[in-house]
């Protein structure tokens, strides 16, 4: 699997932690192992994606233009392709472009401090949650937040991380 990945960063993720790139990495190949598109990573088949780490100014600007929301989230992410091609992802052809993720500082730094946990550990699983979206998952319903919540929580176990919603239930 050759995975390209555009990561920009704005200057306060610079001096917070990192190396991004290498996160981003492997958050991206954790969420894949934890996804039915696993074949992916095996596949000779170029697969592309970005990753923006910017501010919550940003972040709050397109959630207010793409989902009518003006205000800041963790995570947004916007997928260039549906569940159909992602099953066909594994076979031979063109370079596969997965889609766009934005992570927003202030809000991710405030929520990592909430949990009690690192910065670069809750932006881990902010890119681990990304991802997943990416590949369509989602938590619009009970079941499907059940399913999204399982997979990343063994996403971020083979990354080293604590599960993150049982630290949540635990601050709480």
């Amino acid at each position: 699997m050759t995975i390209e990945l555009a990561l920009d960063t704005d200057p306060e993720w610079d001096s917070s932690g990192g190396p991004w790139a290498d996160i981003a990495r492997r958050a991206v190949v954790a969420a894949l192992r934890e996804s039915e598109y696993e074949a992916i990573i095996t596949s000779p088949r170029e697969v592309e994606l970005s990753i923006r780490l910017s501010s919550d100014e940003e972040v709050r600007a397109l959630n207010a233009q793409w989902r009518n929301k003006d205000r800041p989230t963790n995570v947004l992410s916007f997928p260039m392709i549906d569940r159909e091609q992602l099953a066909d992802a594994a076979d031979e052809g063109p370079m596969l472009l997965l889609g766009d993720m934005i992570l927003a500082f202030e809000t991710c730094k405030r929520e990592a401090a909430e949990k009690g946990v690192t910065f670069t550990e809750h932006a881990t699983h902010l890119m681990v949650h990304g991802m997943l979206h990416l590949m369509g998952h989602d938590h619009m319903d009970e079941e499907e937040a059940a399913d999204m919540e399982a997979r990343e929580v063994k996403a971020l176990e083979r990354l080293d991380i604590a599960n993150p919603y049982t630290l949540t239930a635990e601050a709480h």
